[in-house]
C-alpha cells in the first residue's frame, strides 16, 4: 500500500492542500540515510574554506528562493510576511556566521603535547560525530527548521543532515531543502548533504536508525520523551540535544517599578505577545512588587484593549491554550483580556493572569509554561517572597531582571536568585529575540533543554556535532591537517600547555 500524500494546512482557514510528496517509508529512510552517509564522506574531508563556501552557497540559494519560501511559510503558519522575512534574514546570517566559525578554526580545540623524556607525543582535536537528525520547531518554520541553526552548524563541522519535516509547515520544509540542496551542488558537493523525510511515525525510526549519530530537536516535552525512548532502545545510544520550552521569569525591583514601571509594562506586553506569544523565550511569569502592581496591571490592561486577536500555529496549540486560559478566567483570580472566544481559524486573544506570591506557593502549576500570548503577573510583598517564587520556577532558557538606575541592592539578590536556573540573563531588557553571535548561549537546564552545557544558537552550537579525538605517536604526515607541526591551516592551538595564536 502506498503512503499518504502530505497535507499543508492554513491555520487561518483550515484549508488543506495536498503536496506532491508522500510519507517516507522505512525502505526509503534506509536509502536517504545511505545517501547522506556517502555525501558526508566528502563533507568531512573538505577543508574549512570549502565548507565555508558551501555555507555561503546555501545562504545564496535561500536568498534566491526568498519569495516562494516566505509565501509558503506565511500560508502554513500565519506568522506574517514581515516576521518571516526577518526570520529568513536570520537564517542567511546564521550560515554566514558559522562560515566565519569554520574558517577561524578555534572550534577544533587543536592541542599538542610534544613528546618528553618519558612521555609520548599526544595531539587532540574535535572531529565530526557523523550523520545528524534534525527535528524543527512549529514556531520557527525557518530559523529552527530545515534551514535553521541545527542544520547549518552540523554542516559547518562536517556532518550530513536528515531533517524530519514538521507537519505544521511541510511545504516550507520542502522549498527550503530544495534551496539548500541546490546550493550544495553549486558549491561542488552532493545534494544529499541535506535530505528531508515526512510522516508521523518516521521520526522514531529516524532516531532509532543505527547510522544516525546525534539528534537536534526543538519542540514539546511529550514529543521529546517519545524520541528519547526510541534512542534508549538502540543498541548504541546517541546524544539527544533538545530544546523543550521555557517559562523565562521576568522580575522587576521596587526601584525599577518606581522609576519606569509604565515603560517596563509596555515592553513586557510587546514581549509576551510577540509572534502571538509563540517564542520559546517569551516571559511567561512576571514578578512585580505589590506596591506598584496596580499601576503596572492598569498599563497592561490599556495595552491589551487595543490589540486584535492573533493566529496560533495549529489547532492543537490553540486547544491547549484555550483549555489553560479558560480555567484561569474561571478561577477567582483577576484575569485581564477579552472574555469573548475567537473561533476564526486558530485565532485567540492575549491575556494576563494576576496572582499573589502566596497563590504560587499553593499552586505550583501557575508556573508551568502556557504557549501563546499570555503571561502570569505575580505580585510579591517582600524580596523574600520574590526569591521564593523564583526558586520554584522551572529552569529556563532566560531570566530577566529590571533594576533601578542607581544602587539597587534588591537587584543584586534577585540576580543571584535567577542565575542558577537560567541559560541567559537579560538585564533591563526583554528576552524575546536571540542574537546569533560568538558569545550567545541558547539553552538551559531541564525542562527547558536536555543538556545545559550546549546551545542551539551561536558559535558554540557546533560542539553538539563534534567529539574529541586524541592521537598518540601518529606520524606527522598521517595526522589531521590541523595537528600537523607546520600548522598549514593556520588555526590557533595550545602547544605544550601554552596558547599559540594563528601564524
Amino acid at each position: 500500500m502506498s503512503s499518504k500524500l502530505v497535507q499543508s494546512i492554513d491555520p487561518r482557514t483550515f484549508e488543506a492542500v495536498e503536496l506532491d510528496v508522500r510519507s517516507t517509508t522505512s525502505a526509503e529512510l534506509d536509502e536517504v540515510v545511505a545517501g547522506a552517509l556517502e555525501a558526508g564522506e566528502q563533507l568531512a574531508s573538505a577543508n574549512p574554506r570549502e565548507r565555508a563556501d558551501l555555507l555561503g552557497s546555501m545562504a545564496s540559494a535561500l536568498q534566491d528562493d526568498r519569495s516562494d519560501i516566505v509565501g509558503a511559510a506565511d500560508r502554513e503558519t500565519a506568522l506574517g510576511p514581515a516576521r518571516l522575512h526577518g526570520e529568513l534574514d536570520r537564517c542567511i546570517g546564521q550560515f554566514g556566521h558559522l562560515a566565519d566559525v569554520v574558517v577561524d578554526g578555534a572550534y577544533l580545540e587543536a592541542t599538542i603535547d610534544h613528546a618528553g623524556a618519558d612521555q609520548p607525543d599526544v595531539r587532540r582535536l574535535m572531529v565530526p560525530v557523523g550523520m545528524v537528525a534534525v527535528f524543527g520547531a512549529s514556531n520557527f518554520p525557518l530559523a529552527f527548521s530545515v534551514p535553521g541553526g541545527d542544520t547549518a552548524s552540523a554542516i559547518a563541522v562536517g556532518c550530513p543532515v536528515v531533517v524530519k519535516a514538521h507537519p505544521s509547515h511541510p511545504q516550507t520544509c520542502l522549498l527550503a531543502v530544495r534551496a539548500l540542496r541546490r546550493g550544495a551542488v553549486a558549491a561542488g558537493f552532493s545534494d544529499r548533504l541535506v535530505t528531508l523525510v515526512f510522516g508521523e511515525s518516521i521520526g522514531r525510526a529516524l532516531v532509532g536508525h543505527e547510522d544516525v549519530s546525534a539528534v537536534g530537536f526543538t519542540g514539546s516535552a511529550r514529543a521529546a520523551d517519545a524520541l528519547q525512548r526510541a534512542i534508549a532502545a538502540r543498541a548504541r545510544p546517541i546524544p539527544f540535544y533538545g530544546e523543550l520550552g521555557s517559562v523565562n521569569p521576568l522580575v522587576v525591583t521596587s526601584a525599577a517599578a518606581a522609576e519606569r514601571g509604565d515603560e517596563i509594562a509596555r515592553g513586557l506586553l510587546d514581549s509576551f505577545t510577540l509572534g502571538n506569544g509563540q517564542f520559546c523565550t517569551k516571559p511567561g511569569v512576571s514578578l512585580v512588587p505589590e506596591e506598584h502592581a496596580s499601576r503596572f496591571v492598569s498599563v497592561l490592561r490599556a495595552g491589551l484593549a487595543g490589540r486584535e486577536p492573533g493566529f496560533l500555529l495549529n489547532e492543537a496549540i490553540k486547544a491547549a491554550f484555550v483549555e489553560r486560559t479558560t480555567s484561569w478566567r474561571e478561577s477567582a483570580r483577576p484575569w485581564i483580556g477579552d472574555e469573548n472566544p475567537h473561533t476564526a481559524g486558530t485565532s485567540v486573544s492575549a491575556g494576563v493572569l494576576v496572582v499573589d506570591a502566596t497563590d504560587v506557593q499553593r499552586d505550583a502549576s501557575l508556573l508551568d509554561e502556557c504557549f501563546g500570548p499570555v503571561t502570569v503577573v505575580v505580585r510579591y510583598g517582600s524580596l523574600g517572597d520574590a526569591i521564593s517564587v523564583l526558586a520554584a520556577v522551572p529552569a529556563s532558557l532566560t531570566a530577566t531582571v529590571h533594576a533601578g538606575s542607581g544602587s539597587d541592592p534588591d537587584a543584586v539578590r534577585l540576580l543571584a536568585a535567577v542565575m542558577p536556573g537560567a541559560g541567559r540573563i537579560v538585564w533591563n531588557g526583554y528576552p524575546t529575540g536571540v542574537r546569533v553571535s560568538w558569545a550567545m548561549h541558547h539553552g538551559g537546564g531541564s525542562p527547558a533543554a536536555t543538556n545545559p552545557q550546549h546551545t542551539s544558537v551561536g558559535a558554540t552550537a557546533v560542539r553538539r556535532w563534534l567529539r574529541p579525538l586524541a592521537l598518540q605517536g601518529v606520524p606527522d604526515a598521517l595526522l589531521p591537517v590541523a595537528l600537523r607541526e607546520a600548522n598549514p591551516l593556520g588555526v590557533p592551538r595550545r602547544v605544550d600547555g601554552a596558547m599559540v595564536p594563528r601564524p
